[in-house]
């Protein structure tokens, strides 16, 4: 669930309903082109830096974006973090930089690592057939290859939007989802497109992905991010959700979206919504609803994961810096097909940028009341997050235009540049 910003907003990305409400489970950055030089004898970086950036935050929290945690990690000292939030969401919770966080479509990165360490072991090769593994699963499944999958460019369409599936996605039904159900009701995509030929982006690739590791492996796609990611790395704090709860005793991030009446009005001439879906949750001032309960577990392997930012930068830097693949399978994970809707490029769970400040390598992610960019220079050595308590709400232009220029401002920090001007245009 995102305009060449820096910003692809969703994924779930598209974030659930602007990806595919647009897709889902993120455009991704522009450029930096605007940034204004430092006076001589000024950093890039420095107290300087780190104010303007702080006020930024606080312009994009109270444009729109209601609260934002943003950790820039240079890789040569203490990383800056900051939280800012709009003042009435403080009656819910008092955002903080190490809040838990549901990092959305992010996660496919993590899948995507998992895939490519059996890949390493010889266990599944990228040419494979999906039929192979999941024999009448999946439609197509003999002309679709695991590479396929990764880099969607299988030719399957996404569940998101489906009359079936969309009170799920809101909130509004409570059900739970199996990866074969939801594989299930994965319309084609319009127009049909040949496997191998255009990338699409779709949650239903990275479904097939993890039934295909649990297949592999015999063991659970919760068990194998743990005992080959999270806990190897020391993330403390980052776990695959399997309903919606949080863990009691741990700070988490409270999420929102526009009501029903708003979310209609936001999306008018995008998405024709049915009439009634809104997404479910307490009512809260200025037309938004607490979206913090309703259930991710459905997005799975393509988006399930709970983080903090700490955590996922750890994660990331671990993963570009080549200390969770081998070298031939980084290559392949960081080889591109185009994808002009990510803003680049996009490998094997991976997407790639190139932006006025540098090149830099990640993901972001969307789910209801969760929106994140996760990004790395191209050696894994500095790194940035920028979490955002809402995904439909920065739809708006106000929103998104500072939202846009919050998170170029913090890579462009992160990779040592200049940061552009305080005041976004627009």
């Amino acid at each position: 669930m995102s305009a060449p910003t820096l910003s692809r907003r969703h994924r779930i990305h598209r974030g659930a309903l602007t990806i595919a409400l647009t897709t889902c489970l993120g455009a991704a950055l522009a450029s930096c082109s605007d940034e204004a030089e430092p006076a001589a004898g000024q950093s890039a970086a420095g107290p300087a830096a780190d104010a303007r950036l702080a006020r930024l935050a606080q312009q994009a929290a109270d444009t729109g974006s209601l609260g934002v945690i943003v950790r820039v990690d240079s890789g040569d000292g203490k990383p800056v973090e900051i939280a800012k939030q709009a003042a009435w969401t403080k009656d819910d919770h008092s955002l903080a930089a190490g809040d838990r966080f549901r990092v959305g479509s992010n996660t496919k990165s993590v899948t995507a690592t998992l895939v490519l360490q059996q890949v390493a072991q010889q266990k599944i090769s990228l040419d494979d057939a999906v039929e192979k593994w999941l024999p009448g699963l999946v439609k197509g499944g003999e002309h679709i290859t695991v590479r396929m999958l990764l880099n969607h460019t299988s030719g399957l369409g996404d569940f998101l939007l489906t009359p079936q599936f969309l009170p799920s996605l809101t909130g509004q039904e409570q059900r739970t989802w199996t990866p074969q159900e939801l594989l299930a009701i994965t319309p084609e995509q319009d127009p049909p497109t040949e496997p191998g030929k255009t990338y699409s982006y779709s949650n239903a690739n990275y479904e097939a992905l993890g039934l295909i590791l649990e297949k592999a492996t015999g063991s659970s796609l919760a068990e194998l991010i743990e005992q080959k990611i999270t806990k190897p790395l020391g993330m403390k704090d980052s776990f695959l959700a399997t309903d919606a709860a949080w863990p009691a005793g741990k700070r988490h991030a409270i999420g929102y979206e526009p009501d029903a009446k708003r979310l209609k009005a936001l999306l008018s001439g995008t998405v024709d919504l049915p009439e009634g879906v809104g997404f479910a949750g307490p009512e809260r001032p200025r037309d938004n609803v607490d979206t913090a309960a309703i259930d991710p577990s459905w997005s799975w392997a393509a988006g399930g994961m709970v983080s903090t930012a700490q955590d996922w930068q750890r994660f990331l830097t671990a993963l570009i810096s080549g200390r969770l693949l081998p070298e031939a399978q980084l290559k392949q994970m960081r080889t591109t097909v185009d994808a002009p809707e990510e803003g680049g490029g996009y490998g094997l769970g991976l997407i790639k940028v190139e932006t006025a400040c540098g090149t830099v390598l990640g993901h972001t992610g969307g789910l209801p009341g969760y929106s994140s960019e996760i990004y790395t220079d191209a050696t894994g050595t500095r790194s940035v997050a920028v979490f955002t308590i809402t995904n439909f709400g920065i739809k708006e232009k106000k929103a998104a235009t500072t939202n846009k220029a919050l998170v170029e401002a913090a890579t462009c920090q992160m990779l040592g540049k200049p940061q552009p001007s305080d005041s976004p245009a627009g």
